[in-house]
């Protein structure tokens, strides 16, 4: 059985585009995208979960909480998972708040980041995990978010031609979501159940390649 690690924020989680703070829900296991991969890969692979609302890509958040650090904690999920075949990330989102003051290239490199931590964690005599990397469609401004993310926006238009470039220098599989899905108008960040659906059959397409 293959295993795949989808490392990744609210949208990994499958939290529900939210009309304000306290309209917090998550789709069912089968609606949101790494389900639904796994549902189209087969009883072959296995798919492990680690979406946390809020994560960043190694930056901690003096708002939400220092576990929000996506750096902090993708070695020990790494060793926990053992022997991994792929890893997905799926961070850069959360980056874009304005608390967080940093660039499109600046999180691109974030990103580059938690590749080498994925690259230098111990295999024990197994064979390193593919990489396959996520650029997030770009985001809105809008709803009760849209000053949490004043200027990301702008910021994420970018953000995928940066990545690009990382992920291409590190020669690391990159799929840009926005070829296939956009985010929801209420709350500018989060997914519906369609384009839940849409994003996994696409990322499944993405790692049946990566795993040939």
């Amino acid at each position: 059985m293959k295993k795949i690690l989808c490392y990744g924020d609210s949208n990994t989680h499958g939290t529900k585009p939210m009309r304000d703070q306290n309209d917090v829900a998550r789709f069912a296991s089968l609606e949101r995208w790494p389900g639904i991969v796994g549902s189209e890969l087969g009883a072959e692979y296995q798919i492990i979960e680690e979406g946390l609302p809020g994560r960043t890509t190694v930056h901690n958040d003096a708002i939400e909480g220092d576990h929000k650090n996506g750096k902090t904690y993708l070695l020990p999920c790494l060793e926990s998972h053992w022997p991994l075949d792929a890893v997905v990330i799926a961070l850069g989102v959360n980056d874009l708040k304005a608390r967080h003051g940093v660039s499109a290239s600046d999180i691109a490199a974030g990103v580059g980041v938690l590749v080498d931590v994925v690259r230098s964690a111990p295999c024990f005599g197994h064979t390193p995990p593919k990489i396959l990397v996520l650029a997030a469609p770009t985001i809105l401004e809008t709803g009760w978010l849209g000053k949490m993310f004043a200027g990301g926006a702008e910021k994420s238009k970018a953000l995928s031609a940066e990545l690009s470039a990382v992920m291409h220098a590190k020669s690391v599989a990159f799929f840009d979501l926005s070829t296939v899905a956009h985010v929801s108008p209420i709350d500018g960040i989060h997914f519906d159940a369609t384009n839940h659906r849409t994003m996994g059959h696409a990322i499944a397409l993405q790692l049946k390649a990566l795993l040939a």
